[in-house]
């Protein structure tokens, strides 16, 4: 048996070609008991061909997948612990909400009492009891949503699926659906693997997040550590807003427009044409005797409970921004002189 942090799901080299098109190049991730995972990346590198594969619709060219001690690659789908909960939820539209659940287990031969306790114990989780009689036309999207993330949980699966899940719900409601699903999965206890090209919606979701381009897995890790200390630039450029500085790699940091901007390497030691990563929360106004960089205010938001400034750098082709929590603290043309703390500037190859 396993327990939370055990790896449950082993993917080792996988390989899938579409003609000339290389969709997963040597592929391999670990994926824990009882976590929400996530795969993020732009469209078409790969993620959801590696969806398919686990779920048994795409066969690879090389590489395994283990669940356990069990080989997922040489059991068919219907025999597979694991169920794909579809982009377009695929409900029954002439079957009521409870019907709609207990589909699966219906068809598997399930004795009626175990079917009727089963869904209407799933159907408390998903906080849908009350409307078990209605047909889909007359649910919400987001109680939709939930049909369908009930009809999949209650076959009780191993891992359990989910492609970009909440995309066709509109932005307030799949914010709630966000915590919702968090919260599902955590009551459930079944490890949920969700593909997504929506960074807000992985960050705010999962434990752990891979990081995927051009059928190649970038970086896997925490949505904190993703942010704080991306691998490369494209981790750097995808997760988030940032203030990307060019120069050279020199001890302690690169070396931009005759100065030193300070910064700290993630793992191995980076020579050359290099970027200094700088987030624009990092990013501090000081004064004159404190300053890295000056520059010159082109532009100020404010959005409520936070503002952004907009400065433009000599030597740097974009203005660098900067965040700050409530009203801008620069106004328009204003000189100003920034900074950060070192060790939140990350060096990263160019």
């Amino acid at each position: 048996m396993t327990t939370q942090g055990d790896v449950l799901v082993s993917i080792q080299r996988i390989a899938r070609r579409f003609g000339d098109v290389v969709a997963l190049d040597d592929v391999s991730i670990d994926i824990r008991d009882n976590e929400f995972f996530a795969l993020l990346g732009p469209s078409g590198c790969g993620k959801t061909t590696l969806l398919r594969v686990l779920a048994g619709f795409e066969e690879p060219d090389a590489g395994q997948v283990l669940l356990g001690d069990t080989d997922l690659l040489a059991l068919p789908p219907h025999r597979r612990p694991v169920n794909l909960m579809f982009q377009s939820y695929a409900l029954f539209p002439h079957m009521s909400v409870e019907r709609n659940v207990a589909y699966g287990l219906e068809r598997e031969g399930t004795a009626k009492a175990e079917v009727r306790t089963r869904v209407g114990e799933v159907l408390e989780t998903v906080g849908l009891s009350e409307l078990a009689k209605r047909r889909p036309s007359q649910l919400s999207g987001g109680q939709r949503q939930r049909v369908a993330l009930a009809r999949a949980i209650v076959k009780r699966p191993r891992l359990l699926l989910l492609d970009e899940p909440l995309s066709a719900l509109d932005r307030k409601v799949r914010a709630e659906m966000q915590l919702e699903l968090k919260r599902l999965q955590h009551d459930v206890g079944i490890t949920f693997v969700v593909v997504t090209h929506d960074q807000e919606e992985a960050m705010s979701m999962a434990d752990r997040i891979a990081v995927m381009h051009e059928g190649t897995v970038q970086q896997v890790d925490s949505p904190v550590d993703l942010y704080q200390r991306p691998s490369n630039l494209f981790v750097a450029q995808f997760i988030g807003t940032s203030n990307l500085f060019a120069g050279d790699a020199v001890t302690g940091g690169i070396r931009f427009a005759g100065r030193t901007l300070p910064g700290v390497v993630v793992g191995e030691p980076i020579s050359g044409a290099s970027r200094l990563l700088v987030r624009p929360e990092d990013t501090v106004l000081v004064e004159p005797r404190d300053a890295l960089l000056s520059g010159r205010v082109i532009e100020t938001q404010f959005f409520g409970g936070v503002s952004t400034v907009a400065i433009t750098v000599a030597g740097h082709d974009v203005p660098v921004l900067l965040t700050r929590q409530g009203a801008p603290s620069a106004v328009r043309d204003a000189e100003v002189h920034l900074s950060w703390d070192p060790a939140k500037a990350v060096v990263l190859s160019a």
